[in-house]
Order: structure tokens, then C-alpha cells, then sequence
């Protein structure tokens, strides 16, 4: 596969999501940059905002299993994980499989369950492995979490403690339509049967697991210019000396940002990066990985509104 075919089944990939999501467009392409950089997405909105029709539509598009998990106060870690069950049959233990042996792995409301659970992920997101009873399980090259978590509701929650939200490349905010996108999300479902699986029914597969594979290897072989390296240094390190800014971003969040930013070259069809793919990904990749300092937070400012503040002022590499 070449970048230009790449870039080509990458637009196939998005005018098939583009048949059950409507008006989301930014964030169907920072879910694409996501998948091909190997990296989880934590999507934040309010519910009824399709996240989870999102997920199911990009596992139908890129021909890859899909599970789900509906996190809840009293789910445990064995739950998602699986256990090994004893098996009177053949008198043995035998490993029932957790919904995270799959590729496409949506943790629904995650902020529900608490730590010990959320925990449980852990190990899958960054090492793509479980250990169960002391075995490691291999979950694969294509094992991708994406993860919703509801904004409003802060009752029956735990909020995602720091090191969990690190392992996410992106967190993603979905909000709700505009008025002529939500006409036109009512006019199609108006001709679809009133069923949930209806609204995949339409996706095709346009790429297939050994597709993914090659465009693996494609944003593997792209290369970074010094000037954008040094470029991303700079926005990361003026997040810890922002006076706005209580905890700045880890140098895992500088590494992060550049193998997303390989991703926006190479789904562009690009085998160098410019400035435009750093700016492009800055705020959903750090958005989650600062906190910020109480003036900031009694003034009502965002991350999103001291991120841009950092991004207007270092200067742009040319």
C-alpha cells in the first residue's frame, strides 16, 4: 500500500462512517488518526450524541471485532478480564475470556466503575496484554479502547485518576448537533426500521485487518523533521511553566503527540509532517493531561482556553 492509496481508503473509511454519524466530522478524523497510531480515545458528551454508534461504525468500517462493556458501580475486574473457571468435563480450569479479547473494545461510561476496575484496563491499554491468575494473555496489534464518559453526571462516579487518563492518545468532546444536522440525522433514521443494528446496517468493510496492518507500517516508516520534534517540545514544555497550569505534561505526552502527528501526515498522504498537523492535535491530546491552577478554574477557563493561549503564542517552526 502506498500513501496515496492510503490516503484514498482513509476518505473511503470516512464516507462510510459518515453514513450513520452526521456533523461530526472532526472528530471521526482525530478517531482515524487515533486508530492508525495505535493509540485509545476517551470520548466525552453528553448521552444521545451517538458515541456509541461512533465506535460500532468504525469496527464495521475497518472490518474488526467489536466488544462492549457497560461499566457500572458494581462491576468488577474479573468482569472485563475474564477468569479462569473450573471445568467438572475435563476436570481441569479452563479461561472463559473477558470482553476485552476483541479489537475495537467500547468502555462505556468508564467514570461509572470504580478505580479498581477502571485499573483493570491498565495493563490491556498500554501493553496490549492481560495476566490472569499469573499467565499473560496477548490481545493483539489491532486492540483499540475507546472509552465514553458522561460529562453532567457527577453522582455514581469515580473520575478517572491521572495515570489512566495518560494512556489515552485523545479525549474527544462531542456535543450536541446543530439544528440543520439534527434534521438531517432525523430525516435519515425517518427511512431506517426502528432498530438499533439498522443504523451499521449500511457500513461496508472498505479495509481489511491486513490493510490496517499495512498502514501500520506506512505511519511507521514516516519521519519527523527536526524542526517539528522541536516544536513539540516547546508546546509541551510551556504547559508546566504556564502560571495557569498546575501540572504540566509528561514527556509521554510529547511522544504521544508526535506518533499521532506521523498518523495526520500519513492519512493525508504525506510522508513529512508540518506545523498544521501539530496544531491540529494539540488539544485533544492534552486537553486531558494538565490540571489546572485555581485562578484558571475560578475565572472558568478550560483546558481548551489554556491550551490555545500556549498555542497562539510559541512560534510556529517555518
Amino acid at each position: 500500500m502506498t500513501l496515496d492509496q492510503f490516503a484514498e481508503r482513509a476518505e473511503a473509511l470516512r464516507t462510510e462512517i459518515r453514513k450513520t454519524i452526521h456533523g461530526q466530522d472532526g472528530v471521526i478524523d482525530q478517531l482515524l488518526v487515533a486508530v492508525f497510531a495505535r493509540g485509545h480515545v476517551l470520548l466525552e458528551g453528553p448521552p444521545g450524541t451517538a458515541k456509541t454508534l461512533l465506535a460500532r461504525s468504525f469496527a464495521s468500517a475497518l472490518s474488526l471485532d467489536f466488544g462492549r462493556v457497560q461499566f457500572t458501580p458494581d462491576l468488577m475486574p474479573g468482569d472485563v478480564l475474564g477468569a479462569n473457571l473450573f471445568d467438572f468435563s475435563s476436570n481441569s480450569f479452563r479461561l472463559v475470556k473477558g470482553p476485552v479479547f476483541t479489537d475495537i473494545l467500547l468502555a462505556d461510561e468508564i467514570n461509572r466503575a470504580p478505580p479498581k476496575t477502571q485499573a483493570a484496563l491498565l495493563q490491556a491499554m498500554n501493553e496490549r496484554t492481560v495476566t490472569i491468575d499469573g499467565t499473560d494473555h496477548v490481545l493483539g496489534g489491532h486492540f483499540h479502547v475507546i472509552a465514553t464518559q458522561n460529562p453532567i453526571e457527577q453522582q455514581g462516579t469515580y473520575p478517572l485518576p491521572e495515570a489512566q487518563n495518560d494512556r489515552f492518545m485523545f479525549k474527544l468532546l462531542l456535543d450536541f448537533p446543530g439544528r440543520d444536522d439534527e434534521l438531517e440525522i432525523l430525516r435519515r433514521h425517518a427511512l431506517q426500521p426502528l432498530d438499533f443494528n439498522a443504523r451499521t446496517a449500511d457500513v461496508e468493510k472498505v479495509i481489511s485487518a491486513a490493510d490496517v496492518e499495512a498502514a501500520h507500517a506506512l505511519v511507521d516508516g514516516i519521519r519527523l523533521d527536526e524542526k517539528i520534534l522541536a516544536y513539540i517540545v516547546d508546546l509541551i514544555r510551556a504547559t508546566r511553566t504556564d502560571g495557569d497550569v498546575r501540572e504540566g505534561a509528561s514527556t509521554r505526552a510529547a511522544d504521544t503527540l508526535a506518533a499521532a502527528v506521523r498518523a495526520s501526515a500519513a492519512l493525508a498522504g504525506r510522508d513529512y509532517a508540518i506545523p498544521d498537523d501539530v496544531q491540529a492535535l494539540f488539544l485533544p491530546t492534552l486537553r486531558h493531561r494538565i490540571l489546572l491552577g485555581p485562578t484558571a478554574e475560578i475565572e472558568g477557563r478550560t483546558p481548551d482556553d489554556v491550551l490555545s493561549a500556549i498555542l497562539s503564542r510559541i512560534e510556529v517552526p517555518r
